[in-house]
């Protein structure tokens, strides 16, 4: 179990770094181009009008929603795991 575990946290911890870089691209990277994008207009307003407004907020919903699935996916396999170890049974590897 202890092997679970182990790849259960370096997965979270992984994927939570990467959401986070994206997080922080969409917070402070994107910005640093919304002058040449505030050429593009989109029904009368700016296209960096709708990125500042609503495309990092859907940005930021998306990644909560990709980390609730895939952390339910993780939970599963750790549950299995449990199972299969308490089942007395040796833990076969996923294939790849």
């Amino acid at each position: 179990m202890a092997l679970a575990h182990r790849r259960y946290w370096r997965f979270n911890v992984i994927l939570i770094s990467v959401l986070m870089l994206i997080g922080f691209a969409v917070s402070f990277i994107v910005p640093l181009f919304a002058r040449p994008l505030s050429t593009v207009r989109v029904a009368g307003f700016r296209l960096s009008f709708y990125i500042g407004a609503q495309g990092a907020i859907l940005v930021y919903l998306l990644l909560i929603v990709v980390y609730i699935a895939l952390m339910r996916r993780a939970d599963r396999a750790l549950r299995r795991a449990a199972r299969v170890e308490q089942a007395g049974e040796p833990m076969r590897e996923p294939a790849p």
